[in-house]
C-alpha cells in the first residue's frame, strides 16, 4: 500500500528523533536527510515539491519547517542565529510526544497572544528565507534564457575561485554546457566540467548517468548545477562507488551560494538606534 504524505504534527516525533540521532543538534539540510533516512521516506514522498513553479523546498521540508516551529514553542527545541536547531534541556528525557497535546498546547498559546500560526503561510522560520528565494526562482526559470543562466553559472564559478571557466553548451554532448578549473588552496587542481539545467522539477539518476557518460576521460569531477531539486536515486549515483564523482547543487544551494558571493542579492542590516539616557546623566 503506498505510503502517504506525512502530516506536519506526524513528523514531531521523526524530527525529535532525528535531532538526537545527530547528537542534539544539526543544521536544517542534515535534520531533513536524517528523517527520511530514519523514516525511510520513499522517493515519491520525497521528491513532492511545495510549489514547483516558485521554490525548489520539497514538502516534507515544508512541513518539517512547521514542525520544527510547533516543538519550539513547546519548549522543546531552539535555534540559533545561524539556522542550527538543538534540543532543549526539557527534551532530554523525552522519546515521543503526543502529537495531539502539542497542537492543542501551541494554539491554546497563541489564544493568550496577538501571534497566529497559519498553515496556508510559510513557517515563521522560512518565510523571510522563501520570499527572495521564490522572487529568485521565478528569475532564473522563467525570465533568463537557457543561455544566460549558463552565463550566469560562469560567473558564479568565476566567482567562487575557478579559473579558465568556459561555456561550450554544444548540443550532443551529453549535456556538458562547459568547464574549467577548481583550484584548492592554490596547490591543487582540478578539472571540472559542469551541467546546469534551468528547471522547476527533479532531476533523476538517468540524467547523471548520461552527464556521467560524457564526462568520463575528460575531467576530475563534474559538477551539476541545477534551479529544480535532486531526487534521492540522482543523489546515490552521483556519489556511485567506483563511479567518477559528481558534485550537486540544487536550487536553494544555488541560491544561498548567489547570495554569498553577491551575484545579483543585496543583503541590508538595520541599523538599531538606541538613546543612552543614564549617559546623559553625566554630562
Amino acid at each position: 500500500m503506498p505510503r502517504k504524505m506525512p502530516t506536519y504534527d506526524q513528523l514531531f516525533n521523526p524530527l525529535l528523533r532525528a535531532l538526537k540521532a545527530l547528537g542534539g543538534s544539526g543544521s536544517i539540510e542534515e535534520i531533513y536527510d536524517k528523517v527520511v533516512d530514519l523514516e525511510k521516506l520513499p522517493e515519491d514522498i520525497i521528491s513532492q515539491l511545495h510549489d514547483a513553479e516558485k521554490s525548489s523546498l520539497t514538502e516534507v521540508g515544508y512541513r518539517l519547517a512547521w514542525a520544527r516551529t510547533y516543538l519550539k514553542k513547546y519548549g522543546l527545541l531552539e535555534n540559533s542565529s545561524r539556522g542550527i536547531w538543538s534540543v532543549t534541556a526539557k527534551a532530554a528525557d523525552v522519546k515521543e510526544v503526543l502529537p495531539a497535546e502539542v497542537v492543542k498546547f501551541v494554539r491554546a498559546t497563541q489564544k493568550n497572544t496577538s501571534e497566529t500560526l497559519e498553515l496556508e503561510a510559510a513557517p515563521p522560520d522560512i518565510q523571510q528565507e522563501l520570499d527572495w528565494q521564490q522572487q529568485l526562482h521565478g528569475i532564473l526559470t522563467k525570465k533568463l534564457s537557457p543561455a544566460a543562466f549558463e552565463r550566469l553559472v560562469q560567473r558564479v564559478l568565476r566567482e567562487a575561485g575557478f579559473t579558465q571557466v568556459e561555456v561550450t553548451g554544444r548540443s550532443g554532448d551529453g549535456g556538458i554546457d562547459g568547464k574549467g578549473i577548481a583550484r584548492i588552496h592554490g596547490l591543487m587542481s582540478f578539472h571540472v566540467l559542469f551541467q546546469c539545467k534551468r528547471y522547476s522539477g527533479s532531476v533523476g539518476p538517468g540524467e547523471i548517468r548520461d552527464f556521467r557518460g560524457a564526462m568520463v576521460g575528460r575531467a576530475d569531477k563534474g559538477l551539476f548545477i541545477t534551479t529544480g531539486t535532486f531526487t534521492p536515486a540522482a543523489v546515490r549515483e552521483a556519489t556511485r562507488d567506483g563511479a567518477p564523482p559528481i558534485d550537486l547543487v540544487d536550487g536553494t544551494e544555488f541560491a544561498n551560494k548567489l547570495r554569498e558571493l553577491r551575484v545579483g542579492i543585496t543583503t541590508q542590516t538595520v541599523e538599531l538606534v538606541q538613546v543612552d539616557e543614564a549617559w546623559f546623566d553625566t554630562v
